[in-house]
């Protein structure tokens, strides 16, 4: 059996608006019902996988095991990266940790943000790379080119090689255009797309070889784990010590011991809004639509809201990506749009909110969206998921006052605890010590007004709390 190893960390910002570091594009809805995070938990998984280990960070622990419960998926391990270090420490964490109880364990490494349209075709190319790896190769997935991409690493190839895999010649970096068209139409040349198919034990040798820094602050940082909530995470003074770099630089450029499997039955790293258009499907005019949107003579563009009850209407457009938000809209040629990333920094560098968080803000126990902010007053609608709840939690610079739109509310304010239903308000001073809980089977809605000095999500005193958050983190 193979154990899935599913990346689930990045910033996503070439897909901004939607996607952004507070809520990064796997977790999204892109091109079809379902997250690129659940499709790809759900394309690795039958008889012949264990359920998958994910590698996220602690910001997105609850999304991960929210979304893969309503999916009715059961995860394997959880690892907690302190902070993101690029693949290869992601990577190599993964093996160690399964190494404790399997030396020999298989490891299929994808990312969560990429979409593979037929996942039996796909699992089918991993069945038939096992030989390989268990023969000791690394065996990494060679897309079958369909355009001459500059955005992609590519893979040179040997024309033959034993079985379904074929011997890696070298890896090439990101091409400028006349060089991936030269490639492209030499036919010897792949996609690389990221994913790899290999053994504990092969990869772990591999890294002691060609980057045993990295395997000795790595190692540490494992065997220092603490379980939190179901959750491993990895120690982190260790993992400060552990260098930013790819699987690519810290290991496959230099291993000996590559083989490539050509898969050519669909693939997109979605990492363009013209990549999504493709993906998405256009109508007879060449146009992608998500949402609520009304195109008039428009041709070759993508035009998505991604906010309820915002209309996008397009008249006369060409060539463009047009995506509307409640507090964002991008529009851009759509030829530039690996330039997204520069006006992401631009935002940042600006201080603008939408560089990074939204209006919609997932939490442990729900999510809440801004409605209205203005000086000293914010209202938000808060949604509480059945069994859910806040921490027990004091302000010092707001008060708030709290009415039920639908559901059941448990509220502590002090030592007066009580129910509220339908329609029905309170008011929690300044400082005061509260929590919210919803005792019932169907989620909570409120409609929260805070007022005061101060109105950031930072300005928490936690006195208790079932999700293990400290001191002014938000929620």
């Amino acid at each position: 059996m193979i154990h899935p190893v599913i990346l689930c960390g990045g910033a996503g910002t070439r897909l901004w608006p939607l996607s952004r570091k507070a809520f990064p594009k796997q977790f999204s809805s892109l091109t079809g019902a379902e997250s690129l995070f659940v499709a790809s938990a759900r394309m690795l998984s039958g008889v012949e996988f264990h359920p998958p280990l994910v590698v996220t960070g602690a910001d997105f622990r609850f999304v991960v095991t929210e979304q893969l419960a309503e999916a009715g998926l059961k995860p394997g391990p959880i690892l907690i990266e302190p902070e993101a270090r690029n693949t290869a420490p992601a990577i190599l964490a993964a093996a160690l940790t399964l190494s404790r109880s399997d030396p020999e364990a298989i490891l299929l490494v994808a990312p969560s943000d990429h979409a593979i349209p037929k996942p039996e075709a796909f699992r089918a190319a991993a069945l038939s790379g096992l030989d390989a790896v268990r023969d000791g190769r690394i065996v990494t997935f060679g897309i079958t080119p369909t355009a001459p991409e500059t955005g992609y690493g590519w893979l040179e190839i040997a024309a033959t090689g034993p079985g379904p895999t074929l011997p890696l010649q070298r890896f090439v970096e990101k091409p400028d255009a006349q060089t991936a068209d030269r490639m492209w139409q030499s036919g010897g040349f792949l996609w690389n797309s990221g994913i790899f198919l290999f053994s504990a034990r092969t990869i772990i040798e591999a890294f002691k070889t060609h980057a045993p820094d990295l395997l000795a602050h790595v190692t540490a940082s494992v065997e220092q784990a603490q379980e939190d909530m179901g959750f491993l995470r990895l120690a982190a003074e260790p993992w400060a010590q552990v260098a930013s770099i790819s699987i690519d630089y810290a290991v496959m450029e230099h291993s000996d011991r590559l083989s490539v499997l050509p898969y050519d039955q669909g693939w997109n790293d979605l990492g363009s809004w013209d990549a999504v258009a493709h993906e998405m499907g256009c109508d007879d005019q060449g146009v992608a639509q998500s949402g609520s949107v009304t195109a008039l003579d428009c041709h070759d563009s993508l035009l998505r809201s991604d906010s309820e009850g915002l209309e996008l209407v397009g008249i006369g457009l060409r060539d463009l990506v047009v995506v509307a938000m409640n507090d964002a809209v991008l529009v851009a040629d759509r030829s530039r749009g690996q330039e997204v990333k520069v006006a992401v920094d631009a935002l940042r560098a600006k201080a603008a909110r939408q560089a990074e968080t939204f209006l919609h803000d997932h939490r442990p126990w729900g999510h809440f969206e801004t409605l209205a902010l203005g000086d000293r007053f914010q209202v938000k609608r808060i949604v509480v998921r059945p069994g859910a709840a806040l921490s027990l939690q004091s302000h010092l610079h707001r008060s708030e006052h709290w009415t039920v739109v639908s559901g059941t509310a448990r509220v502590t304010v002090g030592d007066d605890v009580r129910l509220l239903t339908e329609n029905q308000s309170i008011y929690i001073p300044l400082g005061e010590r509260h929590r919210l809980e919803n005792p019932g089977r169907l989620p909570m809605v409120l409609i929260e007004v805070q007022t005061g000095a101060y109105l950031g999500e930072d300005d928490i005193t936690r006195y208790d709390d079932v999700y293990a958050r400290g001191q002014g983190a938000k929620g």
